[in-house]
């Protein structure tokens, strides 16, 4: 079942989605070598409650962190711990907020110094296929039409690996609502769009196969093949001609320029 939202709604989320945007900021800030992503968790979730929301993940199905914190073949849902950050590591941070009744869902992929040149290339294509499947947000196109403009770039022109087991979702009074916003697909196909429906578009996009498992802890999902994979996300409401971004990486970009131990060279 679609909810479709109201522009009054439609304002109330995007001040959760704009929340979430300055906590990953404010994770971002913390990133260097030799810190914990359990230490990022926290200071996450200490920002979100700091700011009158709660973390959407928290409790989540059982989900026992604010954030999801997800390290080089790890492609999302990775637990946050006492492991340490180190250099050439990349790093996914994916933050729910709940605020006035309404959630906001984003996440952004982060170099620890400079995992590398092809590596790099991985979270440009990624990054940029996001946007590809943004463009394609509008009312009158298909969910297929964001699926298969994410596959295309990411596979036909780059070869890297789309993950299948993993979608993005719709998005409201509900962390996950209809429709599911999968990565891959044929033009035309799926759901017809309309004004004011919400959705969490997040490619998901591995350095090599597009196979994935699940960790013992039933939660982190991995790459077959133990290569890198990266993870960018926006919420986003369907609108006639152009879509509304409701999340912004503004403040996240801002972030990752003044922090000297990230990598920002592949803008």
């Amino acid at each position: 079942m679609i909810y479709y939202k109201t522009q009054s709604e439609i304002e109330l989320m995007r001040q959760s989605a704009r929340l979430v945007g300055k906590a990953i900021a404010e994770i971002a800030k913390l990133i260097k070598p030799g810190v914990t992503t359990g230490k990022l968790d926290l200071a996450g979730e200490e920002f979100i409650r700091d700011h009158g929301a709660s973390p959407s993940f928290k409790n989540y199905k059982g989900y026992p962190y604010a954030a999801c914190i997800s390290v080089n073949d790890a492609v999302v849902h990775g637990f946050p711990n006492g492991n340490e950050l180190k250099e050439g590591d990349i790093i996914s941070v994916d933050v729910g907020v709940f605020k006035n009744g309404f959630h906001g869902d984003s996440a952004y992929t982060f170099a620890v110094g400079d995992p590398g040149d092809e590596v790099l290339k991985l979270m440009k294509v990624t990054k940029e296929s996001l946007y590809k499947g943004i463009e394609k947000s509008v009312s009158g196109n298909r969910v297929g039409d964001i699926s298969f403009a994410i596959q295309h770039y990411c596979e036909k022109e780059y070869k890297f690996g789309v993950v299948r087991e993993l979608v993005g979702h719709g998005l409201g009074k509900h962390l996950h609502e209809d429709p599911q916003v999968p990565n891959y697909g044929r033009r035309g196909s799926g759901l017809k769009m309309k004004e004011g429906m919400v959705i969490a578009i997040e490619p998901m996009v591995n350095l090599g196969v597009k196979e994935v498992w699940y960790d013992d802890d039933g939660w982190t999902v991995r790459t077959k093949d133990g290569k890198v994979s990266a993870h960018y996300e926006h919420t986003v409401c369907i609108q006639k001609g152009r879509a509304d971004v409701l999340s912004s990486f503004e403040d996240i970009e801002i972030a990752e320029k003044q922090n000297p131990e990230l990598s920002s060279n592949y803008y």
